[in-house]
């Protein structure tokens, strides 16, 4: 049975056995491979995606599950041109490695959605479960408050 949600603002229509994960669709299936995989138990955050807002980790999230709802990765973050997030990564050298980053960016994305003011503690609990393995959390911190003071 197909499983149909919109996926980057568009609209999404996939014949998928429904227990696969999401991740898998985005990467093997669409193509899409910004999100990525990293320990495929939801520990590490690396493959964290927008469900209706919030955020997910894909590699748990089975397609059933997004049935009739929004997906949204980082390839679709920003309709033209490049998020403030993104922007904000740019300015502060954020990335390293730059395995982590997409994720880390959708994690702090949601936390702005929902909290445009964030103090240092409500970035560290929000991002807590995003790891990075270049130790970047000093510049991920101020790239987040440089998006949010609109310092992009």
């Amino acid at each position: 049975m197909p499983i149909t949600f919109t996926l980057n603002g568009e609209a999404a229509r996939l014949d998928v056995a429904p227990d696969v994960p999401l991740l898998w669709v985005l990467r093997d299936v669409l193509g899409l491979t910004g999100t990525r995989f990293g320990c495929g138990a939801g520990l590490c955050g690396a493959c964290t995606v927008h469900l209706d807002g919030a955020a997910i980790r894909a590699c748990l999230t089975p397609i059933a599950s997004v049935e009739g709802r929004s997906v949204t990765t980082i390839e679709g973050l920003a309709r033209e041109g490049l998020h403030p997030l993104q922007r904000a990564w740019i300015a502060e050298d954020v990335s390293q490695c730059g395995y982590c980053q997409p994720g880390q960016i959708m994690a702090a994305t949601a936390l702005l959605a929902t909290t445009p003011q964030p103090s240092d503690a409500e970035i560290a609990a929000a991002l807590a479960g995003n790891l990075c393995r270049c130790g970047t959390y000093l510049r991920i911190r101020r790239a987040v408050r440089r998006a949010a003071a609109g310092e992009v």
